[in-house]
């Protein structure tokens, strides 16, 4: 029986009585926010709080300065670890390329007799330890900087400077090595 045509926003419902059921399991409505923390709801504008503020997981709430501080210090130090991670890859990715490999081909030459010519091949392979290692690097690189954003979208001020303070001391720390300014492979700003 196909029930995509039917329409009921024509019935009545005020009969209905649901004082009865039990609603206790019902996780994530109404003011049920985060996995249980009643009443919680998601800031929509940035506030410099340090009560009830769920960092990621329910079990990362910080309910006073010290949670506060620590969880800053943390979250600098990976937005650091995070430029850190980038140079780092771009360094693996230029190791890998130095890999040149000469050969020698028979090319015609003049009155089509055989040359030989060394040639030099560079790049890397799709099955290649080198590519293996990027392709995980490039995971992580992804799973930090979503995190990164994610923490950031907790609107709470002070999180949101320890993320901008952390990739500034990460950019600082590592970014001189860096031989390209401008990253083409940025996934998060």
């Amino acid at each position: 029986m196909d029930h995509d045509s039917m329409d009921h926003s024509n019935m009545d419902h005020s009969n209905m009585d649901h004082s009865n059921m039990d609603h206790s399991n019902m996780e994530g409505m109404g003011t049920e926010g985060h996995g249980g923390h009643v009443g919680m709801m998601m800031q929509m504008s940035f506030y410099f709080g340090y009560s009830d503020v769920v960092v990621l997981f329910d079990g990362w709430v910080i309910n006073d300065i010290g949670t506060l501080i620590g969880s800053m210090v943390g979250i600098c130090i990976i937005a650091a670890l995070y430029e850190g991670l980038k140079v780092f890859r771009e360094h693996l990715l230029r190791q890998s390329m130095v890999t040149v490999k000469y050969h020698s081909v028979a090319v015609p030459g003049p009155d089509n007799l055989p040359v030989v010519e060394t040639r030099k091949t560079t790049g890397s392979r799709i099955l290649s330890l080198p590519h293996l290692i990027q392709t995980l690097l490039h995971i992580l690189q992804i799973v930090v900087s979503y995190f990164l954003m994610l923490i950031f979208m907790t609107y709470n001020g002070w999180l949101c400077i320890a993320v901008a303070l952390g990739a500034g001391i990460g950019y600082f720390s590592f970014g001189w090595k860096r031989a390209i300014v401008v990253d083409i492979n940025e996934h998060c700003h």
